[in-house]
């Protein structure tokens, strides 16, 4: 049996001591191997405002970042001109990006929009996109942003949380007002107000605005992590994604046990990406992580659940992050891997996935189960998420988010009558009070109690009780701890990754194996 599963299996190397072992190794000359992969994924950093102002603008500092940029295999450069109130220099930027592009790295422009103008009532990095000199300092932004390049991305900081007199003024008579242009509001709610605010203003002041100027213009939209809150704040994802040109999806999960940056786990990166993706469809480009709180092992499955969402590129941010603290070692790591991680790119590119639907509507409410997606993919179950209702599924798993759709009780009573097998959350239960029959055998309830990070506390007993019917459908069986992920795909292919700091004794399709600490098994057919 040991070699058979050696014949079968690629067994990832990222467990702590494998670390240690890649320290010493020496790192494979990734930039042919990036230029070659580039078609299938490729690599991306961004260097900030403030990178191009004290990094970029000088011979010294421009060698070094191309230097970086070939021994990590990135092709692509994101050139920011502006961040946190400050804008950089037309010369220094027009420089840097010709310098780039001359040693054969493509070049995008971005801006992240921090201290805009008036600030939020929220979160002051934020700004009050209501008050009008505001909105003219966004359209003068990014006629300046058109002016340098054709494709510009936009950080994750379009959104406002602003509750000012003058936003509950507006929200109350359920209007927006953009330059000389009112537009109706579709509800009194602030997520109605502000999502509406928000579409409006990109419209004319982003969209419009670098059209007119560079009328090749492309731009970009980053969705930050928090897709069950983007409502909330303005992010309407699906108009948003109808009328940008592309967008990019946050998978900086970091490490789950940091004090200061953790709590997301790291499957989340893998539902986001897949989620989006559905909705974006050939307009989603890729993801986005950083190093903040992370060690080399969780950075490097950041890098991982990015590549099995789907994402066709990878953006490391950002270059002056990436030169301090736990970025040296971090990037160390990567290197180390990327061999492996354009190897699995090139075989997700051709494969769907498999699995549970995972159904999230969009602008859909969390109530007590935030993330829930993400917890119930550390236990198991390979998701495939969706945000339209998965009837021809062969198997789903959905939670309160689903309550969203006014159709639901009819939907998934057919789905329940058709005997497939069904997860659902106790919180879905309580909330169709009784309207559906949920007490037959092929509905599971998985009792999240208004806490899904308690499920990162079940037994593999229950676990592996729990798997059973619901990987039926995908001739599967899995015997395995608690966060150990598991991704299928429609061909039969799989993969199994452990984010447990422990090897993992797994029995797959009655196989068994062990799984390193941190690391990751493949196989292809």
């Amino acid at each position: 049996m040991k070699a058979l599963l050696s014949a079968a299996f690629l067994v990832g190397t990222l467990a702590l001591p494998g670390l240690l072992a890649h320290a010493g190794s020496p790192t494979p000359d990734l930039w042919p191997l990036a230029r070659e992969q580039s078609d299938i994924h490729r690599y991306a950093t961004l260097f900030t405002a403030q990178d191009v102002r004290d990094r970029l603008a000088n011979e010294t500092g421009l060698a070094a970042a191309i230097d970086w940029c070939r021994h990590t295999g990135v092709t692509h450069a994101f050139i920011e001109c502006f961040r946190d109130g400050y804008q950089a220099e037309r010369t220094p930027l027009a420089a840097a990006m010709a310098r780039f592009r001359q040693e054969g790295i493509e070049v995008s422009g971005c801006v992240t929009p921090t201290r805009v103008g008036k600030a939020s009532t929220g979160w002051n990095l934020i700004s009050c996109y209501t008050d009008p000199a505001t909105q003219e300092r966004v359209k003068a932004i990014f006629e300046f942003a058109a002016s340098l390049s054709d494709e510009i991305m936009i950080d994750d900081f379009w959104f406002t949380d602003c509750q000012c007199d003058a936003c509950d003024a507006a929200r109350k008579a359920r209007e927006v007002r953009v330059g000389e242009r009112t537009f109706p509001v579709n509800g009194n709610t602030w997520e109605d107000y502000h999502c509406e605010l928000m579409v409006q203003v990109s419209r004319a002041h982003v969209l419009g605005a670098a059209e007119q100027v560079n009328p090749n213009a492309r731009l970009i939209i980053k969705y930050p992590q928090w897709y069950d809150r983007f409502h909330e704040r303005g992010y309407e994802v699906v108009r948003e994604t109808e009328d940008f040109d592309r967008i990019w999806v946050g998978t900086e999960t970091r490490d789950y046990a940091d004090p200061r940056w953790g709590g997301t786990v790291q499957y989340e990166a893998y539902f986001i990406m897949r989620w989006l993706g559905g909705i974006g469809g050939a307009k989603c480009g890729g993801g986005w992580f950083d190093p903040y709180g992370t060690t080399e092992a969780t950075y490097v499955e950041q890098a991982r659940q990015t590549i099995l969402g789907g994402a066709r590129e990878s953006l490391l941010f950002c270059y002056g992050s990436l030169l301090n603290g736990t970025g040296p070692k971090n990037v160390a790591a990567l290197r180390a891997e990327m061999p492996d991680l354009f190897a699995v790119a090139r075989e997700v590119v051709r494969r769907n996935p498999a699995g549970l639907a995972a159904y999230k509507p969009a602008n859909s409410h969390p109530e007590k189960e935030d993330r829930v997606f993400d917890f119930v993919g550390m236990l198991g179950l390979p998701l495939v998420p969706c945000h339209e209702f998965p009837g021809q599924a062969s198997a789903g798993f959905f939670s309160v988010h689903a309550l969203k759709d006014p159709n639901l009780v009819e939907k998934l009573g057919r789905f329940i009558a058709d005997g497939k097998p069904v997860l659902v959350t106790d919180g879905l239960v309580a909330g169709l009070k009784a309207r559906l029959n949920l007490a037959v055998p092929n509905v599971q309830v998985l009792k999240v109690g208004g806490n899904p990070k308690s499920l990162l506390q079940l037994p593999q007993p229950t676990l592996d009780n729990l798997r059973e019917p619901l990987l039926k459908p995908f001739n599967a069986t899995l015997r395995a701890p608690n966060k150990v992920g598991l991704y299928l795909f429609v061909d039969g292919s799989w993969v199994i990754e452990n984010f447990n700091d422990e090897p993992a004794e797994v029995e797959f399709n009655g196989n068994k194996l062990s799984v390193d600490a941190r690391a990751w098994v493949k196989r292809w057919k």
